[in-house]
């Protein structure tokens, strides 16, 4: 057992053995990220096309709740993986999957597991969707083409295929999450450009309607104006809250980062300078969070503030009603597709090694297991998106069932389990927190599942009408 820096211990089972050489149980492991690679990795599982729904969410809710929503999530996304480490420095550094097990046994691990890979599939289906709805207008203004045509190549369905085989798939086969840092680098600075266009006009067309109706007690309502009472609307609020929790989930993929800059800061740094511990770890989530914190509410401001009640689930369909040929909202477009393509064989990784932990945890790495997951996961997600009809379903489902799982009810439970009460009694306060902080999850999934099917049964939902 080594002592960890943050006063903690970590088994002993996943760090080099003493003759120098590596004695990696998971072969994934090779210890190839950096503390940057590290935050762009995370900060990459963090974003994607979630980005897309949060102004369609602050429609909902309005800009102050919406800000006050968003914060919550974003504290309690941070505090759960505080609780995942530190159930991992206990334990070892393992798999979300190998905490479920260590907590609760073979049923803890598959819970894990399968939470982890219907949540992932999800994400990736909904990167996927938006291929599916993007790419075929960017390739019709690219080429101008009659937008009624049935060409091939203007069908979302062939070229979400091609675009899995093509880019998705090679970068899925890699063996070490670690080597993805720069696309993960890349699909953020894709990102960024995104905020920047979409902040863009929509300040400047929120400054000039303030201008405009400055002395009136309240602004004209419509697709570009809004009522003083935006700020506290509460329209469809089912969705809010799944949407929100949705757009921060990336606790599947936070112990395997952490597995593998583990590893390489212990063969990359002296042994006096050695701290690539727990503390090192929340650092990265932090920054990854903050940064993706502000992404989001500037990505959902900007976007309401054009649209308002206008907004649909996904906000480039409804920049396309301004000019589908602009310039600006191509690239848009271009930047978005880039992005969360590149994001999806971040989001295949843990759903690989969930499956593997469900299904073959004893195996050593086989490259044809590794291959053939992929391969079946590709095509079970193509064929979802294919035939799904909207993007809201899979945000809000998801997001209100294993998404609470993740974030609130595993992470709580099992640290509640895996500390000993030796150390942290049931009546001491980090405990009693944790209980509450399971709670919490189990009441946001109730209430959120019975808002969702509310909505569906009363026929109201304003995503009926999605593409």
């Amino acid at each position: 057992i080594f002592e960890d820096p943050d006063g903690g211990l970590e088994s002993e089972e996943f760090l080099p053995s003493g003759n120098g050489k590596k004695a990696i149980r998971f072969t994934d492991f090779e210890g190839k990220t950096s503390f940057g690679m590290s935050i762009f990795n995370l900060g990459n599982a963090i974003m994607g096309s979630g980005i897309l729904g949060l102004a369609y969410a602050m429609a909902n809710t309005g800009i102050l709740l919406f800000l006050f929503l968003l914060t919550a999530v974003a504290a309690l996304s941070a505090y759960s993986i505080h609780l995942l480490l530190k159930a991992a420095g206990i334990v070892g550094i393992r798999a979300y999957e190998q905490l479920g097990y260590r907590a609760f046994g073979t049923p803890g691990k598959m819970a894990a597991g399968i939470a982890i890979t219907l949540q992932n599939i999800g994400a990736m289906s909904s990167y996927l969707y938006i291929v599916k709805s993007e790419l075929p207008l960017v390739i019709q203004a690219f080429l101008k083409e009659d937008p009624n045509s049935d060409l091939w190549y203007l069908n979302g369905n062939y070229l979400v295929i091609i675009v899995s085989a093509c880019v998705i798939l090679p970068l899925s086969l890699m063996k070490q999450l670690g080597y993805l840092g720069y696309t993960s680098g890349f699909s953020l600075s894709c990102m960024v450009f995104f905020l920047t266009a979409v902040s863009g006009p929509s300040s400047q067309l929120f400054f000039t309607q303030s201008l405009i109706y400055s002395d009136m007690p309240t602004w004209h309502t419509g697709p570009l104006s809004c009522p003083l009472m935006c700020l506290f609307t509460f329209l469809q609020t089912a969705y809010t809250i799944p949407i929100l929790a949705f757009a921060f989930v990336c606790h599947p993929e936070v112990l395997p980062i952490y597995t593998e800059m583990w590893l390489y800061f212990f063969y990359n740094s002296k042994i006096s300078d050695f701290s690539p511990s727990k503390k090192k770890m929340q650092k990265v989530s932090n920054i990854s969070i903050l940064v993706m914190y502000t992404m989001y509410f500037l990505a959902a401001l900007f976007g309401y503030l054009t649209f308002y009640d206008k907004v649909e689930p996904e906000l480039l369909h409804t920049y396309s009603r301004i000019d589908p040929y602009d310039t600006l909202i191509l690239c848009v477009r271009v930047a978005v597709l880039t992005a969360v393509t590149l994001t999806v064989p971040i989001v295949l990784f843990p759903v690989r090694r969930a499956i593997l932990q469900m299904l073959f945890p004893t195996k050593p790495f086989s490259w044809l297991r590794h291959v053939l997951i992929a391969l079946v996961l590709l095509f079970f997600i193509n064929m979802l998106v294919i035939f799904a009809p909207n993007i809201l379903g899979i945000f809000g489902v998801i997001g209100a069932t294993s998404a609470p799982c993740l974030i609130f009810i595993f992470p709580a439970v099992f640290y509640i389990r895996i500390v000993p009460k030796e150390d942290e009694p049931m009546s001491s306060v980090p405990k009693i927190v944790a209980v509450c902080f399971a709670a919490l999850g189990v009441s946001f999934m109730v209430m959120s599942l019975s808002f969702i099917i509310i909505d569906w049964t009363s026929g109201t939902s304003r995503a009926a009408g999605g593409h």
